[in-house]
């Protein structure tokens, strides 16, 4: 399920490539396509090839430098990106049966969610391109497995690629890779991901993920996967699955954890997709910032009550 997160140091490297191009109290250096130099890597495949066929003039480059700037002062110090006290809480594996129980069942919710707020994303897309990078998530999302070269799985397939002439595999489904996991934990088919099982908190982040990563206006939908991505950034997958090994060790020694460890590998390449499709937008759209930022800032809103609800059982 995306949303849901990059490798630590993909997620590290994605940070890097937009808070280093904020200001630190010195004037902002012109970035066009005859300066770009090096930081032309940052950029996605498709981008740079465009930038070299001088496809984008100089105010479209500068411009979409200047607006990352905004974006790292603005979105990237949302508090749900600098610092979640659950998942930092999660990581210690102090939870108990009952906890996690209750833990995957708001996931399973989110992730039957998620599929719904794509689809909308992708139906809703402005082009063909931005349409098939959409696919390629959804379709991994249900079972597609990447057709790439790296970090091959017998049954999941591989971490990067596409899933244009990839497998189709029910059980690489993401949703059933959680099923196969909660069953451990004394959950069938019919205790998860319905939305009747979704509490306040977790019903009120997937119905803004549809409001707002499904809007049919897509300016909306391009800043609410800016900001998914980067919450993603902020390595919150990585101290779930640490936290799942402690309890596992501790609780229950044959629980798979494929689930939340392939999510911590395959954003990447979610991520990949995401980062192509914001670029192309950026560069062909007069781009609306106050109100990117404001739904960037909304959805990232969104995804901290889901963890706030979730922080709850902390208290229980």
């Amino acid at each position: 399920m995306i949303l849901f997160g990059l490798p630590r140091s993909a997620h590290r490297a994605c940070l890097y490539w937009l808070t280093n191009n904020s200001p630190r109290g010195l004037a902002m250096p012109v970035w066009t396509k005859s300066n770009v130099g090096p930081d032309l890597e940052r950029f996605s495949e498709e981008t740079r090839n465009l930038l070299k066929e001088d496809v984008y003039d100089d105010t479209r480059v500068e411009a979409f430098w200047r607006f990352h700037g905004r974006l790292g002062r603005e979105v990237l110090k949302h508090p749900v990106i600098i610092a979640n006290p659950f998942t930092h809480w999660f990581e210690r594996g102090e939870f108990n049966q009952e906890q996690a129980r209750e833990f995957v069942v708001q996931f399973s919710v989110f992730s039957n969610e998620f599929l719904v707020a794509q689809l909308r994303k992708m139906l809703n897309a402005d082009s063909l391109e931005e349409m098939r990078a959409s696919k390629e998530i959804l379709a991994n999302e249900i079972g597609v497995t990447f057709n790439g070269k790296a970090g091959s799985d017998d049954e999941l397939g591989d971490l990067d690629g596409t899933v244009n002439g990839g497998t189709f595999r029910f059980r690489a489904a993401h949703f059933e890779l959680l099923m196969r996991m909660a069953g451990y934990l004394e959950l069938t088919f019919k205790d998860l991901g319905k939305r009747k099982f979704g509490s306040e908190s977790t019903l009120f982040f997937c119905d803004e993920l549809i409001r707002l990563y499904g809007s049919e206006h897509y300016a909306t939908a391009a800043a609410a996967s800016f900001a998914v991505e980067n919450w993603a950034a902020a390595g919150f997958w990585d101290e779930l699955v640490h936290g799942w090994k402690i309890f596992k060790e501790r609780e229950c020694p044959d629980l798979p954890l494929a689930f939340f460890s392939w999510h911590a590998k395959i954003e990447a390449n979610h991520a990949q997709h995401t980062r192509a499709e914001l670029e192309e937008f950026c560069f062909t759209n007069d781009v609306d910032q106050d109100a990117f930022i404001r739904d960037a800032n909304e959805m990232l809103d969104g995804v901290h009550e889901f963890w706030r609800g979730l922080g709850e059982m902390t208290d229980e």
